[in-house]
């Protein structure tokens, strides 16, 4: 694995620029063992959890956010909803913006929150690793304002997903080749959980 990657000179001179705060974060993709639906799986997450951590900034802020990759495959993360402005090197979409991170290293993004504000939701942008790599974004108002509405009493992040009895990355793969229709998932989940509709939905009876 690489050394840990720091904001070049120039980043850092923009930031201050911008006279914005930053946030650093740090993702760490590696395969991880999940119970769901009377049976186990390895798959691909984000800091061994599923969905992958929140990051929370507030309007205006911008992100360092080191992704190291420990997993099987090659993979870009991607900012989804934000804009970006003049910083399209760092918004994922793999062989568009830029090669995968591969196994055994790390990418550095800065992420630009200029004009965002609410929930978002960050994930993979390679092939089907999105199913298991993603999470939320929250952006909370600047200092200064507020919401465009009373403050809620409480906040709590929904994150909606499938869950895949295989390895996503070989239904895909068996599907190209053959040319048919990829499995479908077994069950949406809620914060990762299928719910108590479905028998051992977290491993429990």
């Amino acid at each position: 694995m690489d050394a840990p990657s720091l904001p070049s000179q120039m980043e850092i001179l923009h930031l201050r620029w911008r006279r914005s705060p930053y946030e650093i974060k740090n993702l760490k993709l590696r395969d991880s063992n999940f119970t769901r639906l009377c049976s186990t799986k390895s798959m691909l997450t984000v800091n061994e959890s599923f969905p992958g951590p929140t990051i929370r900034v507030r309007k205006g802020d911008n992100a360092i956010v080191n992704v190291y990759n420990y997993g099987r495959y090659d993979v870009t993360i991607h900012w989804h909803g934000v804009k970006q402005p003049r910083n399209p090197w760092y918004d994922g979409p793999e062989y568009i913006t830029q090669c995968g991170v591969k196994q055994g290293h790390n990418f550095t993004y800065v992420v630009l929150f200029t004009a965002e504000e609410g929930t978002l939701w960050w994930h993979a942008h390679s092939y089907w690793t999105r199913a298991t790599v993603h999470g939320p974004i929250v952006v909370i108002p600047a200092v200064g304002t507020t919401y465009p509405f009373p403050g809620p009493l409480e906040e709590h992040t929904i994150v909606l997903g499938s869950w895949y009895r295989g390895d996503v990355m070989i239904i895909i793969s068996d599907a190209m080749y053959t040319g048919g229709r990829p499995n479908t998932s077994v069950a949406p989940t809620i914060n990762g959980q299928p719910g108590d509709l479905y028998p051992w939905s977290n491993g429990i009876n």
